[in-house]
């Protein structure tokens, strides 16, 4: 019972505070998943680190809207939170193995926005040092890919500033903090895009795009909305997938970005997941990739996590991340910290010179 305890707790707290003003469907599921012991140990039945109620809630998200559960498919979309909690019960007693299969082989994903207001002004500074007339974009970590339609999307700053192009479906905006405003340069002509990551998502698969859409909480209409249209703007130019370990799929990215074209390898909160060692060999196969002409590499990462990046003297762990730039070019690296970026991209401070 301690085991069940515990996860009731985890489920409450879930409801009662993660979801509570934000999803009133979400809050009142998860406080009845918390308090039915049935549910709690059908739950059980997927491993530990897949019980958490974001993956079990988007596993039987998944099957409501792949039609295996109507009654939950109907209490979401009518917004019936009681309704939607006795059929979050029922779905889950009766389809425990299909909810356990899904949680398994899927990972959480969160619908982040405001990464592209952070990439766009470094990706077009990373060209304008290069003088690069056109980009091979190359992101690590890459998920759904949707930083690799950077150039594809319109981007409003709180200073009246905008980037990109206003009438994309994709709209994206973000706040400046201090004064200086961001470099109002266009980015060139992006000739390629790859995707590298562990476990990529194909947009243009319907199951895995259906994943993306079940991650949404269900009563979360404008995020829903502003999905499908990132979902729609990836599809129309998807990229090429790499699966595998970044150090290792790295060299067979890059040569996939013609020669005419500057290489730049985007990572956004992705090098944390690595090991220092891994994060070193990343930055040396940048300066490998760079014998024969130049690479970049924009990073948005945590203090002190990009290797070669500098800090400004922050510290560790400070609640921001670091907008980095480094451009390898032959035997020489040039590198430094562009500004700093808070709330996933939401909020950003320019502070290099350009």
């Amino acid at each position: 019972m301690g085991r069940v305890r515990t996860l009731a707790q985890v489920y409450r707290h879930f409801g009662e505070v993660d979801a509570a003003g934000t999803s009133p469907l979400y809050e009142r599921v998860a406080v009845a998943l918390s308090e039915s012991e049935e549910a709690l140990r059908a739950i059980e039945a997927a491993p530990a680190r897949k019980r958490h109620p974001t993956v079990i809630l988007a596993a039987l998200h998944d099957l409501a809207l792949a039609g295996r559960a109507p009654a939950l498919s109907a209490a979401y979309a009518s917004a019936d939170s009681v309704a939607a909690a006795g059929a979050a019960i029922d779905t889950l007693l009766r389809m425990t193995d299909s909810v356990v299969a899904i949680a398994v082989r899927r990972k959480p994903w969160t619908n982040e926005t405001g990464r592209g207001a952070v990439l766009y002004p470094a990706i077009a500074e990373a060209a304008r040092r290069v003088g690069a007339n056109a980009v091979g974009l190359i992101d690590v970590g890459c998920s759904a890919g949707f930083n690799l339609t950077v150039d594809r999307v319109g981007i409003s700053y709180s200073n009246g500033q905008s980037l990109g192009d206003p009438s994309s479906p994709v709209q994206l905006s973000a706040s400046i903090v201090r004064d200086r405003p961001v470099p109002a340069r266009t980015l060139p002509e992006v000739v390629v895009r790859v995707g590298v990551d562990l476990d990529p998502v194909d947009v243009t698969d319907a199951e895995e795009a259906r994943w993306l859409r079940a991650c949404v909480w269900p009563d979360q209409a404008e995020h829903l909305a502003r999905l499908e249209a990132e979902l729609a703007l990836a599809a129309s130019a998807p990229p090429l997938l790499m699966r595998g370990d970044a150090v290792e799929v790295l060299p067979d990215a890059f040569a996939s970005v013609p020669a005419d074209a500057l290489p730049v390898v985007t990572t956004t909160w992705t090098l944390s997941k690595f090991s220092l060692e891994s994060r070193l060999r990343f930055l040396h196969r940048l300066d490998e990739a760079a014998t024969n002409r130049p690479v970049a590499s924009v990073s948005v990462e945590g203090v002190g996590v990009a290797p070669a990046i500098p800090t400004f003297g922050d510290r560790p762990a400070s609640g921001h991340s670091i907008i980095g730039l480094a451009v390898f070019d032959h035997s020489t690296l040039h590198a430094e910290s562009l500004g700093r970026s808070w709330s996933q991209g939401r909020l950003l401070s320019w502070l290099a010179d350009s």
